[in-house]
């Protein structure tokens, strides 16, 4: 098994995070309700068994109900939180009296953004603190600043990016006396900007290359830990209904099924395994709140694909043999 970066900090992090967007009901304005609780208690309980320990927030999720439910668990069962590693993400605002949905990463929203965290998760500090997605109005000293003070009083221990290119990283750390440790993207067997920014670096036969030339480079090289969001292409390799969609996404389903059954493991296995094949350390994130899904998934810790079989997933998903 390979060593994640994030062992420097957290020894006993296992490979694969719990992405927690799906708890907490609708993404309405309703409060949630007492099985959204019970849900929640449902999934620590199915996510702990599985051995996974790592939990992925954002201050957005179900607006915020996600990370209330969360809190609800701890509440009940504060002698869990030692067990845990948490992780939220803040700077992403909706839209309001004041202006669009828009991105802030200013000092002051980041302060009031980990205080509500907190608040919800019913905890007193954060693991890992991450900004969401890049804004463009950014100003570096002023996220410096947050970060210090977040340190300092312990709210939060340590820090990183989402949906951030090697640029963005070496941006912003170029600025602060802390390492950004984690930078969280989409990747996935269906989204494969993190292999294609490699092999059709000087041949993009049309594809859309937005990964970010260098980052997972940058991200090895700085022992940043990349994560990935997606992981299980939202069923739609593992029995989600594939029509009108092209046709090789119905190849590549059944090869995932093929493989499965040459492993002798499930088909959400495979697309982990996929992801942890890659020599990069990848730490996959499942948002699954099916308790037999979690499980399926984990069992990628039992086996590492073949070379070939991960080009063969690798090719069948883009559709196009490589240059």
């Amino acid at each position: 098994m390979k060593r994640l970066p994030l062992h420097t900090y957290f020894p006993g992090a296992r490979p694969i995070t719990y992405g927690c967007m799906g708890l907490g009901g609708s993404w309405g304005q309703d409060p949630y309700e007492q099985q959204h609780v019970d849900q929640a208690h449902t999934i620590v309980d199915a996510a702990l068994d599985s051995g996974i320990n790592f939990f992925d927030h954002a201050d957005i999720y179900t607006m915020g109900k996600a990370e209330q439910v969360f809190g609800e668990v701890l509440k009940a069962r504060p002698e869990l939180r030692e067990q845990l590693i948490l992780q939220s993400k803040c700077g992403i605002r909706f839209e309001d009296d004041k202006g669009p949905k828009r991105f802030d990463f200013s000092k002051q929203y980041i302060l009031d953004s980990v205080d509500g965290i907190l608040q919800r998760l019913n905890t007193d500090y954060l693991d890992i603190l991450l900004l969401h997605r890049p804004d463009p109005l950014m100003e570096p000293e002023e996220i410096a600043d947050a970060f210090t003070m977040l340190k300092s009083c312990g709210k939060v221990k340590h820090f990183g990016m989402s949906n951030q290119n090697q640029q963005q990283l070496n941006f912003l750390q170029y600025y602060l006396d802390m390492p950004l440790i984690a930078n969280q993207i989409e990747m996935h067997l269906m989204h494969l900007g993190f292999a294609d920014d490699v092999t059709l670096s000087n041949d993009n036969q049309g594809k859309d290359l937005t990964f970010g030339t260098g980052t997972i480079e940058y991200c090895r090289m700085n022992d940043v830990q990349i994560q990935a969001w997606g992981s299980l292409c939202q069923g739609l390799l593992t029995g989600r209904d594939l029509s009108g969609h092209p046709q090789h996404f119905r190849h590549t389903a059944e090869l995932v099924a093929k493989l499965a059954a040459e492993y002798q493991t499930t088909s959400e296995a495979i697309l982990i395994a996929f992801l942890m094949r890659h020599p990069a350390g990848i730490q996959p994130i499942i948002g699954t709140t099916n308790p037999a899904r979690i499980a399926a998934s984990v069992k990628a810790l039992e086996f590492e694909l073949t070379r070939e079989h991960w080009y063969a997933l690798y090719v069948s998903a883009r559709g196009q043999d490589l240059p």
